[in-house]
């Protein structure tokens, strides 16, 4: 981790949004990152909401993972402020380093790349690759309707309440944030993660 207190993987997307929140709330997981002592790990971009957090970050002292394919470094603008900037092949390789290098996750809203990437992570923590905390920011409601198709999928005997319990979701900034990273504290390290996603 370089010298950072923890490490978040922050999922959002390159666009900002038509909802001015989405923007605050960015800067304020950024900030959060920043004054803490943490570390930002995310999609290496400049644009939209990942500029957004990474400026925060960076401009509150928090240290800077991007994590980009070649193939999207023109298309979202690769970040060249990181304190590291990978640029690696695949998107696969996209996503197991930045689990590699995480203590937590945390879904902002976006679409459908960040959905992708949130399922996959529960999916990982559902079978047991990691144990690593997930979460999802609702700001503004954004994602009130998906949970609510989730607990449908309970309901419907699909998924298990067990399932749901693997992610925090809250719309609080600060008091999320302080949730995973003490979630993240109680956590044997994962090993070998990559080996297995």
């Amino acid at each position: 981790m370089a010298d950072a207190a923890f490490s978040v993987c922050v999922y959002l997307g390159s666009r900002p949004g038509s909802d001015p929140r989405f923007a605050e709330a960015a800067t304020a997981v950024g900030r959060f990152i920043g004054r803490h002592g943490g570390q930002l790990v995310y999609g290496g971009g400049r644009s939209g909401l990942m500029g957004t957090v990474a400026e925060a970050t960076r401009q509150a002292g928090g240290r800077v993972v991007g994590v980009i394919p070649q193939s999207l470094v023109d298309k979202e603008l690769a970040n060249h402020l990181c304190d590291e900037l990978h640029i690696v092949t695949t998107m696969h390789e996209r996503k197991a380093m930045r689990a590699e290098r995480s203590d937590a996750f945390l879904a902002l809203p976006s679409g459908i790349g960040t959905l992708e990437e949130l399922f996959e992570v529960w999916t990982w923590r559902q079978l047991g690759y990691h144990d690593k905390p997930v979460g999802i920011l609702d700001v503004g409601g954004y994602y009130a309707q998906l949970l609510q198709f989730l607990q449908h999928s309970v309901a419907s005997g699909l998924m298990g309440e067990w399932q749901m319990g693997l992610v925090r979701t809250g719309d609080d900034v600060d008091a999320l944030l302080a949730a995973l990273v003490q979630e993240a504290g109680t956590q044997p390290p994962a090993s070998g993660l990559r080996a297995v996603i």
